[in-house]
């Protein structure tokens, strides 16, 4: 049994078979559901769409730091929102200094937005983070994220991040990047993390895992992750499906029920 719980579902209606496919595929390959993170008011809406009739899949809703910055949602709004029964997390939300230059006093008003939704709901976040780590934390560490729980998603930071996203109780996704031969140091990071607090994804359609890399990505392929997740720490492929599968779901509890 995996999870795949970060999934850009909706973008895979262009290929093969389109969505159905993917679902199907991931399916054939053990997993178990997948989550589809939204990225601003567009995806929210098609997200909402393709989860609505499928218990399979749940949602997320948010708009993305490298969304414009005339793109946003108040924080009744986002409530209002996330309140659909299948939404269990509020996000893709965070920073990202890489893609955006100048003031960004806006994409840190953006993300206490979000922070400030996932909160009144008790729903996790789902938080990027690029080349802003250092803000990224202190927001979450000081608005109190703690109240609501998140992961920091397709991991890529060193121990001294992932040690404080832990310290306030988020989870520590890791995606097809960590099977990639240049990634050595999270790939030490890896193997530091306590079992009990490491989810899997895909990013799909991005950052396909290897042997795939450079192809589209989909579901079915975190299954790459756990694989190589297993062999770097020495354990099974089963213990790290099962045990990261038990960690969405204690941090998801209504995927379950809905």
């Amino acid at each position: 049994m995996l999870i795949d719980s970060h999934c850009h579902l909706d973008m895979l209606v262009q290929e093969k078979g389109g969505i159905e496919a993917a679902i199907q595929n991931a399916k054939a390959n053990q997993v178990d559901h997948i989550l589809c993170i939204s990225i601003d008011k567009a995806s929210c809406q098609n997200v909402l769409s393709l989860v609505k009739t499928n218990n399979y899949l749940s949602a997320s809703v948010g708009i993305h730091p490298n969304v414009d910055q005339t793109e946003n949602f108040t924080t009744d709004e986002l409530v209002e929102l996330a309140k659909h029964e299948k939404v269990i997390a509020i996000g893709e939300t965070g920073l990202d200094y890489f893609r955006n230059e100048g003031d960004l006093a806006w994409q840190r008003d953006r993300f206490s937005t979000h922070i400030d939704a996932a909160k009144q709901l008790k729903k996790p976040l789902i938080i990027h983070t690029r080349e802003a780590r250092d803000d990224t934390m202190a927001m979450l560490e000081n608005e109190q994220a703690r109240e609501a729980g998140g992961i920091i998603h397709c991991f890529t930071e060193d121990w001294d991040t992932a040690r404080r996203a832990l310290d306030i109780g988020f989870y520590i996704s890791l995606s097809g990047i960590v099977t990639f031969k240049n990634a050595k140091t999270l790939q030490e990071v890896a193997k530091m993390l306590p079992l009990d607090r490491i989810l899997i994804e895909t990013d799909s359609p991005y950052l396909a895992p290897m042997p795939h890399r450079g192809k589209t990505n989909q579901p079915a392929f975190v299954k790459h992750v756990a694989e190589f997740l297993a062999e770097l720490r020495g354990d099974t492929v089963d213990n790290i499906a099962s045990t990261t599968s038990a960690n969405f779901y204690r941090l998801f509890p209504t995927v379950n029920s809905i």
